[in-house]
C-alpha cells in the first residue's frame, strides 16, 4: 500500500471518461488499497481513480461507516428530493461549490473480485458517490455547481 499523488485541476485526465475495468486481479487490488490510503491521508471521504492518474472506473469512499470500494459503478435508481450542499474536491483545493444532488440513490457495480454488488446510499454517501461517478465521466463539481467560491484549502475534502 502506498500514498499516491492526487492529480490537480486542470490536468487533462480529470476530463476524460474513464475506462471500464475488465480485469479483477492483484493490480486492481493494489490500486484500491493505494486509493484508500491516499484518501485517508488527504482527509477525504471519496476518491476516483482518475484523481490518482489512472483512467479506470474505480472509486473508494468512507463517509464514516467504513470503506466502500466500487468498480464500474453506475446509478441505477434515484428518487425523492434533490438538494444543494457545498462540495469540495481533493483535486481542486481552495474551492467549494453548491451542487444539487439526489438525496437517495441505488448503485450497482463490482467488488474487487468482480462480484456484482448493489448499494443504497442517502445523504452524504449519496452525494459522495455522485461526485465520484462524475469524476469517472470527466465532470468536476465546478462544472455543475450553482455557485463556486474560495475556501481555506485545509478545510475541505470530497
Amino acid at each position: 500500500m502506498a500514498i499516491r499523488t492526487i492529480v490537480k485541476h486542470p490536468d487533462p485526465i480529470l476530463r476524460e471518461k474513464a475506462m471500464v475495468v475488465t480485469k479483477f486481479n492483484s493490480n486492481l487490488h493494489k490500486l484500491l488499497d493505494d486509493m484508500a490510503d491516499t484518501m485517508y491521508d488527504a482527509d477525504g471521504v471519496g476518491l476516483a481513480a482518475p484523481q490518482v492518474g489512472i483512467s479506470k472506473r474505480v472509486i473508494v469512499m468512507d463517509c464514516g461507516d467504513g470503506l466502500i470500494e466500487m468498480i464500474n459503478p453506475e446509478i441505477v435508481e434515484h428518487e425523492g428530493e434533490q438538494y444543494d450542499y457545498p462540495e469540495g474536491c481533493l483535486s481542486i483545493p481552495g474551492l467549494q461549490g453548491d451542487v444539487r444532488r439526489h438525496k437517495w440513490i441505488k448503485l450497482r457495480g463490482h467488488d474487487r473480485n468482480g462480484n456484482v454488488v448493489e448499494l443504497e446510499a442517502d445523504d452524504l454517501l449519496s452525494r459522495c458517490a455522485q461526485h465520484e461517478i462524475d469524476h469517472l465521466n470527466g465532470v468536476l463539481f465546478i462544472d455543475v455547481a450553482d455557485k463556486v467560491y474560495k475556501v481555506n484549502p485545509n478545510q475541505e475534502g470530497e
